[in-house]
């Protein structure tokens, strides 16, 4: 639904069609959305249109900058140690091979 509104604004049977969600459900999210201040509405005669407010999702996303890096900075390490221990056992079973001369290559 997010993803919907931040092509532009969208009314609520715009967005049922877009998410595939029976329209109490879309309503119900729009109305969560809204007291969350992420999304904003006008009215436009009988209809109710919907649009993003991006400040907030640039808040969390500000927000969980800290921890990207932390979790890059994480699994870069994870990484390297996998790599070794895959180095690791290469070695081993390269050497393996070269100790036992009963073993054909």
């Amino acid at each position: 639904m997010l993803e919907s509104l931040r092509q532009g604004e969208r009314s609520v049977s715009e967005l049922v069609e877009a998410v595939d969600i029976h329209q109490p459900g879309v309503s119900r999210h729009l109305k969560i959305l809204h007291s969350a201040g992420l999304v904003d509405v006008r009215k436009d005669g009988q209809r109710r249109i919907y649009s993003l407010r991006p400040e907030p999702l640039k808040a969390i996303d500000d927000w969980l900058d800290d921890y990207r890096a932390l979790w890059d900075e994480r699994f870069d390490r994870l990484e390297a140690h996998l790599r070794r221990l895959k180095e690791e056992r290469e070695d081993e079973a390269r050497q393996d091979r070269l100790d036992d001369p009963t073993r054909s290559t």
